[in-house]
């Protein structure tokens, strides 16, 4: 008989599997259906989550949904878990670690301190149980500060990377999309381009590019081109201007073979920036990006639901320190966020477990163009992120990837959030768009057309 149950009026529930609780307890996801681990209906559902509320939060430290010794994502988990951190909830049964998360109690220093001491599978239980307004309400308490040139995750700071994509990795077409996002006070997080091509030569070439406009404008900021993790040690070798280092990762060791990347080779890129010391206010050199389905789409998910696996990725980031992590919320397409519902719960589930985790955590508020979602819902989703304390959103010209072919937000969606919502860029990037006059004694961006001119002037000087 299974330990796992529950009895809705006179239906008893069984649940084989300790990971078969996670799955069905989640919201409904078209990824988890497609994969056969959704719950079967909501009355299913909620038996799931009133199983899930009782069973201990030390549950999942006796209980790897991966098995140990055939994972090394399991493996960093479990052997990086700070007992001592864990202590204060050590006793709390996920239902009670929920109400926890929800009092005065649980403020942004004990947030911080406990971190260390939470698993991945801890943070994705108990996000099952919440709301929306839940998710929100606890991630904005959790702040997590990382620093390179700029200082990203700050209360009341809104940071943004400027992604300057172009088909062709044309170097005029993306000095134009940069100077667009320069002029709406993009760019503090990163300036970051998806290359065209993956090549070394390519990477290079765009590295350059991006650095000879940082430090002709002197802006106090990094780049980033987002080539494989491999590629960008062979830049570093070769004296390109790396700033960060990039990669995509997912929740287990077969999901990142497939990214062609393992632990030690993110140490080895994360040792070799380092040893640059490019930075000026910090020293965290890494970026990665994360998302629902990844795993799925590899067939490397071990019969774990999208989401739980997605926080597993967080525990991935977290032992590299990175400057930014986001997840790229709904690029992998409807098959595993069908439409805006499921896209928008996903992107408060990411920056909720991230957070928690003590992983800087920003989102890439987008959708793919046959996905039942528009514009307005990633209004909804970015404004929702950005009250719950996001460190930093996409902007990219026009809301339109032309690179990438995806939807995402526009540099003035995000100009217009931190306006709305009193929000800045972070302080030392800020005080650069002072310096070069391109903000009002409010602090706001003044019209285009005299930033233009404050701009060229500039150069002109120079």
């Amino acid at each position: 008989m299974s330990r796992f149950f529950a009895t809705l009026g006179q239906t008893r529930h069984s649940f084989d599997s300790l990971s078969q609780v996670m799955a069905c307890a989640s919201p409904r996801r078209s990824g988890d259906e497609l994969a056969g681990l959704a719950a079967q209906n909501d009355e299913q559902r909620v038996a799931a989550r009133r199983v899930l509320a009782d069973l201990p939060l030390a549950v999942f430290l006796d209980e790897p949904l991966v098995p140990y010794e055939s994972d090394e994502v399991t493996r960093l988990i479990c052997d990086s878990h700070d007992a001592g951190a864990f202590a204060p909830v050590a006793s709390f049964t996920i239902g009670e670690f929920r109400d926890w998360l929800l009092s005065y109690a649980a403020d942004s220093a004990a947030l911080a301190r406990l971190a260390p001491g939470l698993t991945p599978e801890m943070v994705a239980a108990v996000s099952k149980l919440m709301r929306n307004q839940d998710l929100i309400a606890v991630a904005s308490k959790a702040r997590v500060v990382t620093a390179f040139r700029t200082t990203i995750g700050l209360q009341g700071r809104l940071a943004s990377r400027l992604q300057p994509n172009h088909p062709t990795d044309d170097p005029t077409g993306i000095a134009a999309s940069t100077l667009d996002g320069l002029l709406f006070g993009m760019g503090d997080a990163v300036i970051g381009i998806n290359p065209a091509t993956d090549s070394v030569a390519a990477s290079t070439t765009l590295l350059h590019l991006l650095d000879e406009v940082r430090e002709r404008f002197a802006i106090p900021t990094q780049s980033c081109v987002l080539t494989h993790v491999t590629n960008s040690i062979q830049a570093i070798e070769q004296g390109a201007p790396v700033d960060l280092v990039f990669q995509s990762i997912a929740g287990t060791e077969a999901a990142n073979a497939g990214f062609g990347v393992s632990l030690s080779i993110l140490a080895e890129a994360r040792d070799a920036a380092l040893s640059l010391k490019r930075g000026t206010v910090g020293d965290n050199v890494m970026y990665f990006e994360t998302g629902q389905g990844a795993a799925l789409s590899a067939d490397a998910h071990h019969g774990l639901d999208q989401q739980t696996v997605e926080a597993r990725a967080y525990g991935v980031a977290r032992a590299f320190s990175p400057l930014l992590v986001n997840t790229v919320v709904g690029f992998i397409g409807p098959e595993y966020l069908y439409d805006s519902k499921q896209i928008i719960r996903a992107g408060l589930e990411d920056h909720f477990c991230g957070k928690l985790l003590g992983v800087p955590m920003g989102v890439d508020v987008c959708y793919t163009n046959h996905a039942e979602a528009d514009q307005d819902d990633m209004d909804a989703l970015a404004t929702l992120l950005a009250v719950a304390g996001v460190n930093f959103l996409i902007g990219v010209p026009g809301a339109d990837d032309v690179m990438l072919n995806y939807q995402s937000l526009s540099y003035h969606d995000i100009l217009g959030l931190r306006h709305q919502l009193g929000l800045r860029p972070a302080p030392e990037f800020e005080s650069w768009l002072d310096r070069m006059g391109m903000v009002d004694s409010a602090g706001r961006l003044a019209p285009p057309e005299p930033l233009v001119r404050r701009l060229l002037t500039s150069e002109a000087g120079r």
